[in-house]
């Protein structure tokens, strides 16, 4: 008996379904933040712990997800958008998934509190960063009728706007890791030195979380402008 083409039994009738699942994994995983945030803040580390399991296990489906693709992509197979550029998309998206991880990771280790004075500001910074991920989403789920429109007409019209957006969110996303580094900065000679280190690399992964969804749009404007 003949075996299947395993390519096509991941990617069905759409060469680009697996990648847009691949994206609501990764935007899975990075909303699962919240509920880990809320727990790590009422100081339930063992509610924390069990968010954390799931944020884990979302990686860890985001990059078996991410491995199948990669190697059901053949390069002889003929595609309407070059394999590299669809592997340049999920490198990105899979960055969003890997970003969540360590913040969780980072927090969970030490067992880290956000300090009271900059606890709203934080969680509407990591809400914001969600945001540019949802946005990232949007936008890739278009791919399937940028394909079937060839590339021009309303459709492009629809995805640039999408991407504009993301952009704006993205940019202020970087606003807002601006203001609560310097809110972090006005209140960390009253903290330990070593946590106050952890709180920045803790804001770096977060606004690292929203330039890796606005990457993945970066991505989608190129396949557009080719």
């Amino acid at each position: 008996m003949a075996r299947g083409n395993p390519f096509g039994n991941l990617f069905g009738k759409s060469p680009f379904q697996p990648i847009q699942d691949h994206m609501a994994k990764a935007h899975e995983c990075a909303e699962a933040l919240i509920p880990f945030l809320e727990a790590a803040m009422a100081d339930d580390w063992e509610q924390a712990t069990k968010h954390r399991s799931t944020i884990t296990r979302l990686e860890g489906e985001a990059d078996e997800l991410k491995s199948e693709i990669r190697a059901s992509l053949p390069k002889s197979l003929f595609l309407p958008v070059p394999r590299s550029d669809l592997l340049e998309v999920l490198s990105a998206q899979d960055k969003i998934a890997n970003a969540s991880k360590t913040i969780s990771g980072l927090m969970m280790g030490r067992k880290m509190s956000i300090p009271q004075p900059i606890t709203a500001s934080f969680m509407e910074f990591v809400e914001e960063a969600l945001a540019t991920s949802a946005q990232a989403l949007k936008a890739i789920n278009e791919l399937d009728e940028l394909v079937e429109t060839g590339f021009r007409g309303r459709e492009v019209n629809t995805v640039e706007a999408l991407i504009d957006e993301l952009d704006r969110l993205e940019h202020r996303n970087d606003e807002q890791e601006i203001a609560i580094r310097a809110s972090l900065f006005a209140i960390e000679k009253d903290l330990p030195p070593i946590d106050a280190m952890f709180l920045y690399k803790v804001i770096d992964s977060i606004g690292d979380l929203a330039n890796r969804a606005q990457k993945v749009g970066s991505r989608l404007q190129i396949i557009i402008a080719r």
